[in-house]
């Protein structure tokens, strides 16, 4: 009797499950391959033993086999890769990791004070990034011993002995000095402390500093070179020697010997270690210097660009026992700009040390006149055409040409 639920018409056989018909039924048989061939037996194998691959000797060492078969010739236990990795990812942790939080840490800490667009009337943004570097005078986080011990009075007032102008761009960086006692034009502001507006006037650099701080010096060098400036940084007496100190000097070698009473500074011809205290006497002397301030300012860019190369050491940077004094000793008194975090500050002491490395130039501003008689006193003159010819190098960005004598 024909199974009236089988579609084949196959007799019944117990066998209930409905199978499609024909061709259908074929079609949804799962195909098989062509059998594989069974190996040859290895020669001298134990008679009824599993067969499988054939070895090649050449392949394994000479050596005892484990339970799994032969072992490659350089084939290195996976323990013991395992062990390399966690070592490797120990040490990474514990030098990266905490020198990473100590820079999140210093990048909240930045006196972020000068906002660069609190007015109006800036020059347009040029090619490349100019940053304008500020050593004041600032005895904020000093005691009445360490003023005397150091030289630096006690006078009011906010001034500025440095002012160096730093460019970086795709044929490298320059540091430009800016003399404080340059003749320029200080642009019309307002005057915080007697609250009146005087028209534009001419006067030294650093006044500007004096008159209206940091906005009115930024102010008062975009009009006077047509550049804009990115970014902000000014540290004060008292972080600048912290930061000498906590990386352990800084090394000055000298073809002459420096002596100046009123800055403190006595060396000898040769080679120096500097700590903080010397460091600062060595920037701000210029009376035993033949061209005065523009001696000076050549000493503060060879200076800086050694304290960067100093402060740029993988020891430093990886290390948190080194770099957290560091930062410690001048963030205390470093005022930057609203813009500015830790990461651009970084890149902008690369680009020093670069300088210093030969990746880039250095000199003064160009100038005419070097003690040259004013209402406000003995002043430097810039040089017309040429430092109108180097600000406009700058503001495209294009190959500096360093100026006969300006170095």
């Amino acid at each position: 009797m024909t199974d009236p639920f089988r579609g084949d018409g196959a007799q019944g056989t117990g066998d209930t499950r409905v199978r499609p018909a024909g061709a259908a039924y074929e079609r949804m048989r799962p195909r098989r391959g062509p059998r594989a061939e069974k190996p040859e037996p290895v020669s001298g194998a134990r008679p009824g033993a599993r067969s499988g691959p054939v070895v090649d000797p050449g392949r394994f060492a000479e050596r005892p086999s484990s339970r799994y078969g032969p072992r490659r010739v350089h084939a290195r236990p996976a323990k013991r890769r395992s062990r390399l990795r966690t070592v490797v990812g120990v040490v990474l942790a514990l030098t990266v990791c905490p020198a990473a939080a100590t820079y999140v840490w210093a990048d909240t800490q930045l006196r972020r004070d000068v906002d660069l667009n609190a007015h109006g009337g800036r020059p347009p943004a040029g090619k490349g990034t100019n940053y304008l570097i500020v050593g004041s005078d600032s005895r904020d986080g000093l005691s009445g011993d360490e003023v005397k011990d150091l030289h630096v009075g006690g006078g009011g007032g906010r001034r500025t002995d440095s002012m160096i102008l730093l460019h970086t761009g795709t044929h490298g960086s320059t540091m430009v000095s800016l003399p404080r006692d340059s003749w320029v034009t200080i642009p019309r502001h307002t005057d915080p402390a007697t609250g009146k507006t005087p028209p534009p006037t001419h006067d030294k650099l650093n006044a500007s500093f004096s008159y209206g701080g940091p906005d009115l010096l930024i102010r008062t060098i975009e009009y006077n070179t047509g550049l804009r400036i990115d970014h902000y940084a000014e540290i004060g007496f008292a972080g600048f020697v912290g930061i000498v100190n906590a990386v352990g000097g800084v090394p000055m070698c000298l073809d002459h010997a420096v002596k100046d009473e009123k800055s403190g500074a006595d060396f000898g011809k040769g080679c120096h270690m500097l700590d903080g205290t010397q460091a600062l006497a060595f920037v701000r002397q210029r009376h035993q210097e033949a061209q005065g301030d523009l001696g000076r300012t050549r000493n503060q860019q060879k200076f800086l660009s050694a304290l960067a190369h100093r402060a740029a050491r993988p020891r430093t940077l990886l290390d948190p026992t080194e770099i957290l004094p560091a930062l410690h000793a001048g963030l205390g008194s470093l005022i930057v700009d609203k813009g500015m975090s830790l990461p651009v500050l970084a890149t902008m002491f690369r680009a020093v040390q670069g300088v210093s490395a030969g990746r880039g130039g250095q000199m003064n501003v160009p100038v005419s006149g070097v003690g040259i008689a004013t209402p406000k006193g003995s002043v430097v003159k810039w040089d017309a055409k040429r430092s109108a010819r180097l600000f406009d190098e700058l503001r495209n960005d294009r190959p500096v040409i360093v100026p006969k004598g300006s170095r």
